[in-house]
């Protein structure tokens, strides 16, 4: 019994088939709507997976123990929220100064502050350079090592030293095949010493991070003046101890700046996870969107396939009635429509799979989007596919089913 039904079942999926292979232009506009739904969900999936573990890696990866202190969230969505943390009090060096000697729990407190600025060395220029103002401590927290030469030193930031530190875009620019070290380097034309060159760290995005210039942060106050607000960092002994690092720092801060009670800070406290959050938030309000679109997608290609079962009914109506004189039964009827259905909507799903699978590999190919292919997007694609070939099979098969075999026989 057990083989006669699955030899049914391989049967109906060979008709199937069949039919699509006979019927090749029906059959394509049939499966269209099952193979853009499942093709633009498996790409998408790919482009977050593989967005979610570049961004982690390449774009926010701070570690799980440094902590980032700012005038407003580094990461805003919201152009109100924005306008609001424009109207709080600007970081200043004495806020850092006071961090700096205030938390104990801290393994390394730094400062920054940067702009765009243009480098020349002789008469070779680059412009919308990215020019950053470290304290000492800075390189450490980021974990930026240097190729040649040294990083920036407390003495460097007592003294207001003219020295910089450059990334390999500038050297590529400007120092072709010299060696910059102890070059005299003009940023907006002011003269800097080179004493180190820092480790290359490729690009994120298609955006290069090596488009860089390291100044001492009190060199780049005193050449540049206080007015923009100085970014504090912080690293925690361990993981565990961030959040009871990060509160000391709050409490630090809120009494220096005089910050009431019961009143909310007037600055931003930015962690990895926090930053991970957000990007969370957006990719899924994004992939929210294409499923949604794709889901439109895949119930028109759902009616397609069921109003092709009722042409397939028509057309075999002396098939079906010839079947159930010779003794079977509604059930037979039915299960042979729904497998067929079925059938069509996987093959559908198949190429909607191999088509987002292509379409990922080639934007990453083509692009900087990087993208991952997960197991389970695949899986979950057929199954959808599959089921949406069930479910709108369900009223073409049980038209079938309730054929008169009499009547069935006289249909020309």
């Amino acid at each position: 019994m057990r083989a006669h039904r699955n030899m049914r079942l391989t049967e109906a999926m060979e008709i199937a088939v069949a039919s699509l292979w006979a019927h090749k232009l029906r059959s394509v506009l049939t499966l269209l709507g099952v193979v853009m739904g499942v093709g633009s969900v498996i790409a998408v999936v790919s482009f977050v997976n593989g967005l979610n573990g570049y961004i982690a890696e390449k774009v926010f990866n701070l570690g799980a123990d440094v902590f980032i202190v700012s005038r407003g969230p580094m990461v805003q969505l919201n152009i109100e929220d924005f306008l609001e943390t424009q109207k709080r009090r600007k970081l200043e060096m004495e806020h850092f100064r006071a961090v700096q000697g205030g938390c104990t729990k801290c393994v390394l407190v730094g400062a920054s502050v940067r702009q765009r600025a243009e480098v020349k060395y002789g008469m070779n220029y680059l412009r919308d350079v990215t020019l950053s103002g470290w304290s000492a401590g800075m390189a450490r927290i980021l974990d930026i090592e240097a190729h040649s030469g040294r990083l920036l030193t407390e003495t460097d930031e007592l003294h207001r030293a003219p020295v910089c530190v450059i990334g390999w875009d500038v050297v590529e620019n400007l120092f072709p095949g010299l060696d910059p070290l102890g070059k005299e380097l003009r940023i907006n034309g002011d003269p800097f010493v080179i004493v180190g060159l820092g480790k290359k760290r490729g690009s994120a995005l298609g955006q290069s991070r090596d488009n860089y210039v390291l100044i001492p942060i009190t060199t780049f106050q005193k050449g540049y003046g206080s007015s923009a607000s100085v970014v504090i960092w912080g690293k925690a002994n361990t993981p565990a101890r961030l959040d009871a690092t990060i509160d000391q720092v709050r409490q630090v801060l809120r009494g220096i700046r005089h910050v009431r009670y019961a009143a909310k800070d007037d600055f931003t406290i930015d962690t990895n996870a926090s930053f991970l959050a957000v990007w969370g938030s957006l990719t899924s309000t994004f992939f929210g969107v294409i499923v949604l679109i794709a889901s439109i997608a895949l119930v028109v290609g759902g009616i397609v396939i069921m109003n092709i079962m009722l042409v397939s009914v028509t057309e075999r109506t002396r098939e079906i009635g010839l079947r159930k004189s010779l003794g079977a039964r509604r059930h037979d009827i039915r299960m042979q429509f729904l497998v067929e259905s079925s059938t069509i909507a996987a093959v559908g799903g198949i190429c909607g799979i191999l088509g987002g699978v292509f379409l990922a590999k080639l934007v990453s190919w083509v692009t900087p989007l990087p993208s991952a292919i997960e197991a389970w997007s695949v899986i979950a694609g057929f199954v959808v596919a599959t089921s949406v070939g069930l479910f709108f099979g369900i009223y073409p098969a049980s038209k079938a089913a309730r054929l008169d075999p009499v009547v069935a026989l006289r249909q020309e």
